[in-house]
């Protein structure tokens, strides 16, 4: 140490207290300046780090589109015959709105495919739907933002309460009680696993049980040899709305106009079901009416219950806000 204070003295440091502080002063000011370098080189690592990603433009990556939330299939407390189900706040479009294009099942998929559609993994008959300025088509695309079912399905059903509209108009039958039993039925085609497809058929037919007379089950022997529900010996409900054979003999109707009626087919099968329940001048928006309706589909107050519910809680639901 004191060889280090001998040279000190020698270079004339010690001798000269000015340089000393300033050579003191120099090593602080170097040492602040050096602080804040790194202080804001810092702070610029934090602002990169916390950057957020800019929002994908449209046509690139998109978010799955979530679907409504499913309404539960539960008895509405109300006794037959006291009351029908409120009026559906948003109506079937009226056929002379549709115009003649009102039974078909939509636009033609557009030859260039809609890149978002494509990353959404929407089936043709939805691209369709969506480009699509047909009432029918804007309706159910609307009112599938909020509605938790298809919206094929959707279009089959108020196609059905608009042609009822024209034809009986005192019937006052509501896409919402189709709704209601399309859902009680088979899930509006999706029974089983099933799946929509673009033609309004579930993927895989749907059949009920053999009326066999079994325990819980009426008794019925077949009436068409087999050639609509597949069963020669006992009958069995088809379709998505599970029609009877005898009974799709006297009510099938072909709604989307290729020449057939097909109980397999959503859209034959809803304006087959709103032309039944529209049979023997029954007035719907009565509550005598609707029960009488509904026990003719189905004879069990449970049922009719369910049905109900299901019609009730539809028919306040609004499409949401652009």
């Amino acid at each position: 140490m004191s060889d280090f204070r001998s040279s000190l003295r020698e270079n004339g440091l010690l001798s000269h207290p000015l340089r000393w502080a300033v050579l003191v002063s120099g090593l602080f000011v170097l040492v602040i300046v050096g602080g804040f370098f790194a202080v804001a080189l810092w702070s610029i690592g934090e602002r990169v780090a916390r950057e957020p990603e800019p929002e994908p433009e449209l046509g690139q990556e998109q978010r799955p589109v979530e679907p409504p939330p499913r309404v539960p299939v539960d008895p509405a407390p109300v006794e037959p015959d006291v009351a029908a189900p409120p009026p559906a706040l948003m109506p079937a479009p009226d056929l002379e709105a549709i115009g003649a294009g009102g039974d078909g099942p939509g636009d033609s998929p557009p030859e260039t495919a809609d890149p978002e559609a494509v990353e959404l993994g929407l089936s043709d008959s939805d691209v369709a739907m969506r480009a699509s300025t047909d009432p029918l088509d804007v309706w159910a695309r609307e009112m599938a933002t909020v509605v938790d079912a298809p919206p094929l399905a959707l279009r089959a059903y108020a196609n059905a309460e608009s042609r009822l509209r024209a034809e009986q108009p005192a019937c006052g039958i509501s896409w919402t009680m189709l709704i209601g039993i399309g859902r009680v039925e088979s899930d509006h085609g999706r029974f089983a696993g099933a799946e929509l497809g673009n033609d309004s058929r579930p993927s895989i037919p749907i059949y009920g049980v053999p009326l066999d007379g079994s325990s819980g089950v009426l008794a019925i022997p077949d009436t068409d040899g087999g050639e609509l529900d597949g069963d020669d010996v006992w009958d069995r409900a088809m379709g998505p709305m599970q029609f009877l054979p005898e009974t799709w003999e006297l009510f099938g109707r072909d709604a989307d106009g290729d020449g057939v009626a097909d109980p397999q087919r959503l859209d034959d099968a809803a304006l087959s079901a709103a032309t039944y329940l529209c049979a023997a001048d029954r007035d719907l928006t009565s509550g005598p009416g609707w029960w009488s309706a509904v026990f003719s589909y189905n004879n069990s107050v449970d049922y009719g219950q369910r049905v109900f519910g299901l019609a009730e809680t539809y028919a306040g639901y609004v499409p949401e806000e652009p």
